[in-house]
């Protein structure tokens, strides 16, 4: 019997034995195969230089073995094992999704702006309307435009500014607030996110069921769920947004119109009321009702960007980077947007300064993070709460870094 320790599987897991422990056994073996007479305690023998190469196989066969049982869990899988998991569940992991920002459109009373028309910003970059909408009287409307290069294009205040497709009546575009970020290919946090949230999808009525639903809409970054099924209005959050008895609250950012539209139409419940700043006809094709199609208004909440301020402060050193400012920025940013591994703002979520220490002090070995502090206005707080129909956003402009 080899002294070599193996791999145990319990039901409380799987434990690997240490390196140091598969050597000893393997230079065990070898004395014990040879008479007991090898020296095994220099590291200079050709049998310790043996035992060493065959050490860091065993190590390598029970690290995949580890692996492959850390695969199937949802909670720890990820690459090819977490897309298989995925799709026990009916799911595939997004590609990349475009940023989107809600920007302030003016035109002719009467005149419609149609879903698809082309805005560009000051860097050259296109974004598209992602629903269409009549100018009303006074010929100001709110659009949400969704940049056609996707991927975490940044987008600040008032750099959405020119038409790039005349449509009839429309005549200028600007945006009051920076985008919501898109991001790369989802990522196994997100996808795991997307994966426990999927589990309601199944379901019928409940606000998780068509939080599930919306979040499978191509090109939708965030969704926030909220059912008042009380006999009252009820105000929610820190910016009291009042839901109306007996409806259920969709806030959502990204996805064409009538894809989130249809999304939430085929998991509400008959006669549940709907709320929001943005209403689409959608057909009941699904029920085998026949031609012609009975229509329903279906509303949820595009949210107003909510630009979230940084202010951070680290020791100076002449042993830091010499583009340290232009580090912590991109670090910030990446973090907020959920693309170094850490969750994203969130629609009526918190903002935590402490969650930012940790990504910035990763920078170098020579950065040391005092404070960090978030607002609105001003920088000086600890966390931001954000409101339902709020949709945190970040831009390099909105970020200070100061050494002292």
């Amino acid at each position: 019997m080899s002294n070599v320790p193996k791999i145990t599987i319990t039901y409380q897991g799987i434990t690997v034995p240490q390196a140091t422990a598969i050597r000893t056994g393997v230079l065990t073996d070898y004395n014990v195969a040879f008479g007991g007479n090898l020296n095994v305690t220099s590291s200079a023998t050709p049998q310790a230089h043996i035992a060493d190469n065959l050490t860091q196989n065993i190590t390598d066969a029970n690290a995949a073995v580890a692996a492959v049982i850390a695969g199937v869990d949802p909670a720890t899988s990820e690459g090819r094992m977490q897309d298989a998991i995925g799709r026990i569940y009916f799911l595939t992991r997004k590609g990349a999704t475009a940023s989107v920002v809600l920007a302030t459109v003016t035109g002719q009373p009467g005149a419609i702006l149609p879903a698809g028309a082309l805005a560009r910003d000051v860097n050259g970059l296109y974004w598209a309307a992602s629903g269409s909408v009549t100018f009303p009287i006074g010929g100001v409307a709110t659009v949400e435009f969704a940049c056609t290069t996707p991927g975490p294009v940044q987008l600040g205040i008032g750099e959405l500014d020119r038409i790039a497709q005349a449509s009839p009546g429309w005549d200028a575009v600007n945006n009051t607030g920076a985008a919501v970020t898109g991001t790369n290919v989802e990522s196994r946090a997100e996808f795991e996110a997307r994966r426990f949230a999927s589990v309601a999808k199944n379901a019928h009525g409940s606000a998780a069921a068509i939080r599930g639903s919306v979040w499978d809409v191509p090109g939708v970054i965030d969704v926030y769920a909220y059912d008042n099924f009380l006999g009252v209005p009820v105000q929610v959050g820190p910016t009291n947004y009042e839901i109306p008895a007996h409806c259920v609250y969709i806030a959502a950012v990204g996805g064409a119109d009538e894809s989130v539209a249809k999304a939430i139409f085929l998991k509400k419940d008959g006669g549940c009321n709907l709320t929001g700043n943005t209403t689409v006809i959608v057909q009941d094709t699904e029920n085998d009702v026949g031609f012609p199609y009975p229509e329903y208004s279906i509303s949820w909440e595009r949210p107003a960007s909510l630009p979230i301020l940084f202010k951070v402060t680290l020791r100076n050193s002449s042993s830091l980077p010499f583009n340290i400012t232009d580090l912590v920025k991109q670090s910030v940013v990446d973090t907020f947007n959920g693309l170094n591994g850490f969750q994203r703002a969130r629609i009526g979520g918190e903002v935590y300064s402490s969650s930012y220490y940790g990504p910035i002090a990763q920078i170098a070995n020579s950065v040391q993070v005092l404070t960090v502090r978030v607002g609105t206005t001003l920088a000086d707080q600890d966390s931001v709460l954000v409101g339902i129909d709020q949709a945190p956003t970040v831009s390099t402009d909105d970020i200070e870094v100061v050494l002292v």
